[in-house]
């Protein structure tokens, strides 16, 4: 029999390969999407007609309370199971101390914690009660290790639950049920082409460049070729990266690993180096310490 997963925020970026990795393993895949309905159905057709696996998609505004459970109780429904859920869907929002909004605190601290968390109970009681021992796996953030300008709440969060996650992992060991994290370095969420389709970036897409929007010329280096040169293994990540780790993580090879994040950055924070332009606010105008330059 088919194993089943969850993972959130599925259709695109990390959450995209992860299910594609997930299918080739052989899981049944439920997953979630914000907004992008047609990118979700594309990637649910993928997985039937190339792994073979079923897939459900469900849209799912997970920073609104309640949203999460609901989504949970309809996902084991359809797949009859649960073996792992993934944690993915977050959001990053850079703004100094002086210029959080709380709007934007709220809506990180529903997204990239508290959904995390709930997501978490619902699967630890599901994998109880039926006698399951599955694995339970978030994706943080290297962020979450290293502090950057603009980055109190999320960088916050992300090490919340790196802490987390070692007292949850002892709350379920006895029952065989493993809690891990993986941790991204600077990886690829959007291909070229999906950049190039996009008309302009919003407040979150930090690798935007306002050229883009010129559409009769070619995005030839974006972000992550940029920033690759300066990671030790010369590259940026891409999602099959974070993709390897999750399935290695859910895998009997792991079965002795419980509480741990990997961090998995090609070695991006080793020498403490900033990632992209960290050293400068987001106007681009200010380095370590100095403030910025007002107009």
């Amino acid at each position: 029999m088919a194993k089943k997963a969850i993972v959130t925020g599925g259709s695109r970026g990390i959450g995209k390969g992860i299910v594609l990795a997930l299918a080739a393993e052989g899981y049944d895949v439920a997953f979630t999407y914000a907004s992008k309905k047609e990118a979700a159905e594309k990637l649910a057709e993928t997985v039937r007609k190339e792994y073979g696996r079923e897939a459900y998609i469900f849209q799912a505004s997970l920073e609104v309370p309640g949203i999460a459970h609901k989504m949970f109780e309809k996902a084991t429904a359809a797949l009859g199971g649960l073996d792992l859920l993934v944690n993915n869907a977050g959001l990053t929002i850079c703004e100094s101390i002086q210029n959080i909004t709380e709007e934007n605190l709220d809506h990180l601290l529903n997204l990239d914690f508290r959904t995390f968390v709930i997501l978490m109970r619902d699967a630890s009681r599901y994998m109880i009660d039926h006698k399951i021992k599955g694995n339970i796996i978030n994706i943080t953030s290297s962020r979450g290790q290293r502090a950057y300008p603009e980055c109190g709440v999320y960088c916050g969060l992300k090490a919340g639950l790196i802490h987390a996650v070692r007292a949850f992992a002892l709350d379920v060991s006895a029952y065989g049920i493993r809690i891990n994290n993986v941790a991204p370095g600077a990886t690829r969420i959007r291909t070229k082409a999906e950049m190039a389709a996009m008309k302009t970036g919003d407040a979150s897409d930090y690798f935007w460049r306002k050229e883009y929007e010129d559409k009769t010329k070619e995005i030839t280096s974006d972000f992550w070729d940029d920033l690759g040169e300066l990671i030790p293994l010369g590259r940026a990540g891409t999602p099959q990266d974070i993709a390897n780790t999750v399935v290695f993580l859910a895998s009997d090879k792991a079965a002795y690993i419980t509480g741990e994040t990997i961090r998995v950055d090609g070695g991006l924070i080793l020498p403490g180096m900033p990632e992209g332009f960290a050293g400068q606010d987001s106007a681009g105008t200010s380095g370590w310490g100095r403030p910025a330059v007002e107009e």
